[in-house]
């Protein structure tokens, strides 16, 4: 394969002690060996510096460069989320809307976090026009991906605060006519993956990408309907996506599901 990256979403530390999954994550990544992690969001559950820290100094631990973009529980859960809301986020991490690249890899990172919504997620135009710059900017060849928190596609027994980005249709057709062959998020907890003309009626002009939620790396909520505990393997070359589902499962992280999606 010619990209390869791990997916990885929702992993609210500071809920959980979760050391037995995390080492054995450090041990699927120098057997898979990706090119970088990619973490759409809620690294922290309360928003907390240490929270925040924690999460980043597992996520390096890995080895490979990392792309973090925050989720709504990366906010301060105090006043400062009105007036201060990225400050810790972006101490550690620099930026809320960061760009990789790597040999045949290049993502774009947006924040899709709003302070004064609990659960909802936005994209504005002006970060659309920018991502699209950024995703204009990849070399020729290169998997383009497109990271935010909040998704695009879902589990229809999801509860309805859980909705999808704002402006869905906008925000995907955007992305994908910019250039985005992936498009990466979390927020719900759950696996989803799929190529865009399996839930969008879209001509048969228009360009496919494919649309993939992680499940949550942190340990699922009890009275959840259908969370899961996991990961995403994406990996590509110039033929076909192919997603790779881990989830824990006795100890260790498992393989549950692989997809392969041509690519057009």
């Amino acid at each position: 394969m010619d990209a390869r990256l791990l997916h990885v979403s929702d992993l609210h530390v500071g809920a959980h002690q979760q050391r037995d999954a995390e080492q054995a994550l450090a041990r699927l990544v120098e057997r898979l060996e990706p090119q970088l992690v990619v973490a759409s969001g809620d690294l922290a559950h309360r928003g907390r510096s240490q929270q925040l820290e924690r999460a980043a100094e597992f996520l390096r631990s890995l080895g490979p460069p990392v792309l973090a973009v925050p989720g709504n529980h990366d906010l301060p859960y105090a006043w400062t989320r009105f007036v201060r809301p990225w400050t810790e986020f972006e101490r550690i991490w620099e930026t809320t809307e960061p760009t990789a690249s790597a040999p045949r890899l290049h993502v774009v990172g947006l924040n899709s976090v709003r302070p004064f919504r609990h659960q909802g997620g936005a994209v504005s135009n002006a970060q659309l026009e920018r991502a699209a710059e950024r995703l204009g900017a990849a070399v020729p060849g290169a998997l383009r991906v497109a990271v935010l928190h909040h998704h695009l596609i879902g589990a229809p027994w999801r509860a309805a605060r859980k909705r999808p980005v704002s402006r869905r249709n906008r925000v995907l057709g955007t992305l994908v006519d910019a250039g985005a062959d992936l498009i990466l998020a979390g927020h719900i907890h759950q696996a989803a993956v799929s190529e865009r003309h399996e839930f969008e009626v879209v001509g048969d002009e228009a360009r496919a990408a494919v649309v993939a939620i992680a499940p949550g790396l942190g340990q699922p909520r009890p009275r959840r309907l259908g969370e899961a505990r996991g990961l995403h393997i994406h990996e590509a070359d110039a033929d076909a996506i192919v997603v790779r589902t881990f989830r824990w499962a006795h100890g260790d992280w498992t393989l549950g599901a692989e997809r392969r999606f041509l690519r057009s």
